[in-house]
């Protein structure tokens, strides 16, 4: 390597902090064990799989990293950075295709020259290393937001949908009553244009009240049937061809025919219509109002399950229900339970557990979500709370194929998952395991093919009893 180079180069690597405090002796053996890459922009450096064997330094231009399967880059390193493997790094090989995007001018310190940098430059390797645990803090830091935001993202997009449904409902059920009260509207209009004494006014308003009364439990669909039936023969036997669903809507109501015959016996024809279309739009309307009503109720509880889900305008530590938070997190999953998973309870009565309630609600949301996942959105899901000792103990238990073997010693690893690329960070159990742990408890798991169950030990709230 030329003079003038190398004196270039070591200036170099002197403006980079972990560097600067060494000799020119200490930079030119350095420099003596490096290997010098250079690469036009757009060129890739490294793909995935590619073994992590060196350590780089970067003198000039910029290198990108980008996972397979994300859009985002991974990482950015630019001049004057340390990248690549560093001393006691556990990295075998890169998970990300690297490329540079601007001209590149890398030191390349092959990883297999770490024992004789430890022992040369004792001081450059601590820095080294301080450097490698920044950056795992901050990668760790990154791969936690983007878990959390791509949970976001789920519960968001299955909220949606749940709050879309009943919303959906209630709204055709308003647009339906502004038709239903013109229609009674009309009907009114008709049986006032009648002579009617104050005693058959009287009459049909009685008999109205007592057909849209709150019914009593529908009868069984066989029963309902032979009523409509019935009822659509009383009413064609009249003339009313056209009220077939007035027949249906009766029936649900258990209106015996022998109810309607006075209209046929004590008014005409047309009088008769008149009532038994003003009776008819009542019976909607009450349908519609109690569609609307239980749709509106739906979206309440919803709202109500995220508040509490989230914890939101209460403080982060308290004395926290268990069982009412489980049912908070299946209420706010129930898009994805619904679509064939059935939920087993078993809650025995358990004091409060003194805590961050959201973050215990990230808990059972991972591992009730991973149970799904498991099953393929198909089984049966076991939840169970019951104290033991001074502790809480929570059971969430699936019957899917099981976790292997020769992976279950990793699955709380950081950045360890089955998942395909891009469906998973590797962070849902360690967040599981990190969390609880903050909270004084123990997370553990027995598995085998078709019973795979995770136990959560939490602390009795101090004062709880």
């Amino acid at each position: 390597m030329p003079v003038e180079q190398t004196a270039e180069m070591r200036e170099k690597l002197r403006a980079i902090a972990v560097f600067q405090a060494l000799t020119d002796q200490d930079l030119d053996w350095f420099l003596s064990q490096c290997d010098e890459i250079r690469a036009a922009a757009g060129e890739i450096v490294t793909r995935p799989g590619d073994p992590a064997d060196a350590m780089q330094v970067i003198l000039e231009g910029e290198l990108q990293g980008r996972r397979e399967g994300q859009d985002e880059f991974v990482f950015t390193a630019g001049a004057g950075e340390v990248t690549g493997r560093l001393p006691f790094s556990r990295l075998t090989q890169y998970n990300a295709t690297a490329r540079a995007t601007q001209p590149l001018w890398v030191l390349r310190f092959p990883a297999t020259q770490f024992p004789g940098l430890l022992q040369r430059l004792p001081e450059l390797t601590g820095r080294l290393v301080a450097l490698m645990s920044d950056r795992i803090r901050e990668t760790t830091r990154q791969e936690q937001q983007r878990d959390k935001l791509a949970a976001l993202g789920k519960l968001s997009a299955g909220l949606a949908h749940e709050l879309n449904n009943p919303a959906s409902a209630a709204k055709r059920s308003a647009s339906q009553l502004r038709d239903a009260l013109k229609r009674i509207r009309d009907a009114s209009h008709e049986l006032g244009s009648h002579d009617l004494t104050a005693t058959q006014k009287v009459r049909i308003e009685k008999l109205e009240s007592e057909i849209t009364a709150p019914a009593t439990p529908p009868p069984d669909s066989l029963t309902a049937s032979d009523l409509e039936e019935k009822l659509d023969t009383l009413l064609r036997s009249e003339g009313f061809n056209d009220m077939w669903q007035l027949a249906a809507d009766l029936s649900q109501r258990n209106v015996q025919p022998e109810t309607l015959k006075p209209l046929f016996t004590d008014f005409d024809k047309a009088t008769s219509r008149a009532a038994l279309t003003r009776i008819a739009t009542s019976i909607e309307i009450w349908s519609l109002l109690t569609e609307i009503e239980n749709s509106t109720s739906r979206i309440s509880d919803l709202v109500r399950a995220i508040k509490e889900y989230t914890y939101m305008d209460q403080a982060a530590m308290q004395d926290v229900d268990i069982v009412k938070s489980l049912e908070n997190t299946l209420t706010i999953l129930n898009h994805k339970l619904k679509r064939g998973v059935e939920v087993k309870r078993d809650y025995q009565p358990v004091p409060l557990v003194n805590s961050y309630g959201s973050e215990l609600n990230q808990v059972w949301t991972n591992l009730i979500d991973n149970a799904i996942d498991a099953m393929g959105g198909q089984g049966v899901i076991s939840v169970r709370t019951y104290r033991e000792d001074d502790s809480i103990v929570v059971e969430i238990r699936d019957n899917g194929p099981g976790i292997p073997r020769e992976i279950q010693p990793r699955i709380f690893d950081p950045f360890f998952t089955t998942k395909q690329v891009g469906e998973g960070t590797g962070l849902g159990l360690d967040t599981v395991r990190r969390i609880v742990r903050k909270h004084h408890g123990s997370v553990d798991f027995k598995s085998k093919p078709g019973d795979t169950c995770f136990q959560v030990r939490l602390p009795i709230a101090s004062h709880s009893s």
